[in-house]
């Protein structure tokens, strides 16, 4: 089964290079342990645009989604046998990234 964990952060992006190690090391144990498929950073919200092209309607908002204090700032693609172990998984990348995360599986 797959599964996509968010990493859930502040407008402050503020994550320190102690957290970086963390990461790392979390990281690794999904490779070492055939969990890993993809990881990987997002920039502040302000960078982002919503797109509609809906019958060719050819729309940027120039902005994101939602105006909110807490948004996305990084994610997982993990790879695990069962919601608990993937449930444990999040619980290890929430302490790793010293962040709240959200867990969900893929269809």
């Amino acid at each position: 089964m797959k599964f996509l964990i968010s990493v859930i952060d502040g407008l402050s992006n503020s994550g320190t290079a102690d957290e970086m190690v963390e990461i790392d090391k979390f990281n690794d144990y999904l490779r070492v342990n055939g969990h890993w498929i993809f990881a990987w950073g997002l920039q502040e919200p302000s960078s982002a645009t919503v797109i509609d092209n809906r019958s060719s309607a050819n729309l940027s908002t120039g902005k994101p989604l939602f105006d909110a204090q807490e948004n996305f700032s990084g994610l997982w693609i993990i790879e695990a046998p069962d919601s608990e172990t993937a449930r444990k998984l999040a619980f290890d990348a929430s302490k790793a990234c010293d962040r709240k995360v959200e867990l969900r599986p893929f269809h």
